[in-house]
C-alpha cells in the first residue's frame, strides 16, 4: 500500500511521507522518513532519474503466511513492488542502487526465529539476487532507528532511539505482529 502519511518535516525544513508498516512510497522530492525496530527498510533510487523509493516491512517472505503471500508487509512483495513502482514512475531497474536499516532485535519471541535477524538476512539475498548495488546498511543491532531519506541527493540519515522512546515503537510493532496473527474470516483480507 502506497503511504499517504504527509507531513512538514520542520528537522529538515522538508516535505515529507511517513513510512508505516506494509507500505511504500515513490518520489523524486519528498523527503521519505520511517521508524523501524525488528523491520527493515530498503531505500532504492535511480540516479540517474532521480526517482526513489521507501519500503517498511516486517516479515521476510511469503513462508511466514501461506494463505496471503501478495502483501507489502512481507519482504519479498514490498521489494518488488517497490521496484515495480519505481519502474513504472520512470526509473531503470539497472540503475537502481539500494540503501537498508532496520532488522533490530525487538521481537525476540516473534516466530521460530529473531524476525530482525531473518528480515536482514533476507533483503541482503535479495539485493543480491537482484544485482542491485548495496551502498549503505546499518542492521541488527538492540535498537531502533529513525530513518530519514532524500530522494534528491541518495543520502541517508539515521537517527538511534534509545531509552524511552523505544517503548512506543516495541508496543506498535507488537499490536502489528499480533495483528498478523490474528484470523480472520475473509482470507482475501489484508487488515493493518
Amino acid at each position: 500500500m502506497t503511504a499517504t502519511h504527509c507531513y512538514f518535516d520542520r528537522l529538515f525544513n522538508h516535505e515529507a511521507i511517513k513510512i508505516l508498516p506494509g507500505e511504500y512510497h515513490v518520489t523524486r522530492s519528498r523527503l521519505l522518513v520511517t521508524v523501524l525496530g525488528s523491520c527493515v527498510a530498503a531505500c532504492l533510487r535511480d540516479p540517474g532519474t532521480g526517482i526513489a523509493g521507501m519500503n517498511h516491512f516486517l516479515l521476510p517472505g511469503a513462508d511466514d503466511d501461506p494463505a496471503n503471500p501478495a502483501s507489502a508487509r512481507y519482504g519479498a512483495f514490498a521489494m518488488e513492488t517497490l521496484i515495480q513502482q519505481m519502474v513504472c514512475a520512470g526509473a531503470r531497474r539497472e540503475r537502481l542502487v539500494a540503501k537498508v536499516f532496520g532488522g533490530g532485535a525487538m521481537l525476540p519471541h516473534f516466530g521460530s526465529a529473531n524476525v530482525g535477524e531473518r528480515n536482514a538476512a533476507f533483503v541482503i539475498d535479495f539485493l543480491a539476487r537482484e544485482r542491485i548495488p548495496l551502498q549503505a546498511r546499518d542492521l541488527l543491532g538492540p535498537y531502533p532507528r529513525k530513518i530519514y531519506f532524500f530522494p534528491d541527493s541518495g543520502h541517508a540519515r539515521i537517527r538511534v532511539m534509545r531509552g524511552g522512546s523505544t517503548l512506543p515503537l516495541l508496543h506498535r510493532e507488537t499490536r502489528y505482529a499480533q495483528h498478523l496473527d490474528t484470523p480472520t474470516d475473509d482470507p482475501a483480507a489484508d487488515f493493518f
